[in-house]
């Protein structure tokens, strides 16, 4: 399996996550809604996945619109583990 990397979006509800998925759709910004990677958190079911290279416009989508989410995550998958890690 090749490594994989990819930054995730989590919230603190499922009606902040489709706000969140509302906003996202109106912006220059590749992005699938898809559920929580269990790496991550427990908490909404689900979350926003995006490429890593566009973090800081993520970022600034959130900044700009005020959602509501509990935190950025990097999400690495390899053969041998999958791992999450909080993004400042």
């Amino acid at each position: 399996m090749k490594d994989r990397q990819f930054g995730v979006i989590t919230f603190k509800s499922t009606h902040h996550a489709i706000k969140a998925e509302s906003i996202f759709k109106n912006e220059d910004i590749e992005f699938r809604t898809i559920p929580t990677p269990r790496e991550v958190t427990h908490s909404c079911g689900l979350a926003i996945k995006f490429d890593l290279k566009d973090t800081e416009l993520a970022k600034r989508i959130v900044e700009e619109n005020q959602l509501d989410i509990e935190g950025f995550f990097k999400v690495i998958k390899t053969s041998e583990e999958n791992r999450a890690e909080k993004l400042n």
